[in-house]
């Protein structure tokens, strides 16, 4: 019985130590097929690739970062195809890289934790790839840009009236802005929806070509058959309209008219350039006086006390030729009876297809007027321009700056003010005069007009033969000051 008893114990063991060596065996073989794979836990630019040999974790990554991303444009969802801007993984790199993670342990000591349970955990691989930036930034110029963004609309004038159709804002896509956002969608396996950034376009206005057809239309509309010119200068590019217009037909610009008061604007500039420094008290009630309210005896004062006597409109006169103004002249005081100092011809009154019968004493044209508050404004604003160029520090930008202050504070309401909102400035001087026969034939308006959409100088003169009637030209005249502040600021629409 003992010995019976000895062989199956023997048995036994012999049986438990096969069963020992297969299990030890099998575990090895286990051990040996995950050793070959990718350690368990492994992530590769976020892909779990844990126990897969490296074709099948390349496979993976294939799959995850071929997918298309989309993005989104406006209104549009395009699908870009990540090898159509160039982007390739570098699968061998990122791949050795997660094996160098499975090679550094030893064998047995691998095993040994395979047998208890125990894995490792690896760090995840970051993503390695490249991208050709500039295929990817053609792709949103030549692909996206090219068929999604959308031009503005601009305003287009309302025929038959001062107003304009605003415009619409377009939009413009951000290349720049657009490459960062879709660089970052591919290098994520899960993120691959992008809300492409844009700038918004404003609506340009309409060409200065188109505000001259618009205001002609407006002349039409209002049947006034006289003649009006009109001048335009924007204050900040410096382009310019000039053009007169009778019944529908164009005439030749630089006509001659009769300045009126619109000449004070000059005679103050002079005052300013010839006076004595610090210009007195009296001298500059006297220009209020000139300037506000228009009156006649204080611009003669001006001219005897601080241009010197019987001479001072010629020196205003003298002061215009220097600054190159051919057109624009004052030949005498403005009290009745005063002697015509100087018979002066210009090119303007020497024209023959044209004659406004402009006064002897004080003549000007539109475009003269209107540059001549362009240096005004240039030289309060920059300190520069040609009256700086011509007078030197004989004029201040304090003493410009003081002769807009006296050209704000003309407010009558009426003329280029009638066209403008109530709180808009207008620094201006008008004019008109009743003429020897009891009527008026000529009205003139000269200023310039500060608005949130830009600013600009406006000078329009108006004149009949027969007569002018001043409600009539008042009209006609607000029509166009409106169509022109309406076109510095157009709203952009819906």
């Amino acid at each position: 019985m003992r010995n019976i008893g000895i062989v199956i114990t023997r048995v036994i063991s012999i049986f438990l130590i096969v069963i020992t060596v297969l299990i030890v065996v099998a575990q090895l073989i286990s051990y040996s097929r995950i050793r070959a794979s990718l350690p368990i836990g492994s992530v590769i630019a976020g892909v779990p690739v844990g126990g897969l040999d490296r074709q099948t974790a390349a496979d993976r990554l294939i799959k995850a970062f071929s997918l298309a991303v989309e993005i989104r444009y406006n209104e549009a969802i395009i699908h870009i195809r990540p090898s159509a801007i160039g982007f390739e993984l570098d699968l061998e790199s990122m791949l050795t890289a997660a094996d160098q993670q499975r090679i550094t342990q030893p064998f047995w000591i691998g095993y040994w934790d395979f047998l208890w349970g125990r894995f490792p955990n690896p760090a995840p691989i970051p993503l390695r790839y490249s991208l050709s930036d500039e295929r990817l930034k053609s792709y949103l110029r030549d692909e996206v840009a090219i068929r999604y963004d959308q031009p503005a609309t601009d305003a287009i004038p309302i025929p038959g009236s001062t107003q304009f159709k605003p415009g619409n804002p377009g939009t413009k896509l951000d290349v720049e802005r657009a490459a960062i956002l879709i660089e970052d969608a591919l290098k994520s396996p899960t993120r691959r929806i992008v809300n492409l950034t844009y700038t918004q376009i404003d609506p340009s206005r309409p060409s200065y070509l188109n505000l001259e057809v618009l205001l002609k239309q407006v002349l039409d509309s209002t049947g006034f058959d006289g003649l009006t010119e009109v001048y335009l200068l924007d204050l900040k590019n410096y382009q310019e309209i000039n053009f007169a217009y009778q019944q529908g037909l164009s005439i030749r610009p630089g006509i001659a008219f009769t300045a009126a008061s619109t000449m004070k604007i000059p005679i103050m500039v002079s005052v300013f350039n010839r006076g004595r420094d610090p210009i007195s008290t009296e001298i500059l009630n006297q220009m209020e006086l000139m300037i506000e309210r228009s009156e006649n005896d204080p611009a003669d004062r001006l001219m005897e006390s601080a241009l010197g006597g019987n001479l001072g409109p010629l020196l205003v006169t003298e002061d215009l030729e220097l600054l190159g103004f051919e057109n624009t002249f004052l030949a005498g005081y403005f009290y009745p009876g005063a002697p015509l100092l100087r018979r002066i011809s210009t090119p303007a009154n020497s024209r023959n297809d044209i004659d406004t019968n402009p006064d002897i004493y004080n003549q000007t044209t539109s475009s003269e007027m209107g540059m001549l508050l362009g240096d005004i404004y240039q030289c309060a604003n920059q300190d520069g321009g040609a009256l700086k160029a011509v007078f030197g520090n004989q004029i201040t930008q304090d003493e410009c700056r003081s002769m807009i202050d006296y050209l704000l504070r003309n407010r009558i309401g009426v003329l280029i003010q009638a066209g403008v909102p109530e709180a808009t400035q207008v620094a201006h001087k008008h004019g008109w005069i009743t003429e020897s026969d009891g009527l008026i034939h000529a009205i003139s308006d000269a200023g310039i007009v500060y608005t949130t959409g830009g600013n600009y100088v406006l000078v329009i003169f108006m004149h009949h033969p027969v007569q002018l009637i001043f409600d009539n030209a008042n009209y006609v005249m607000a029509q166009i000051s409106s169509a022109i502040y309406n076109y510095y600021n157009i709203p952009f629409g819906e």
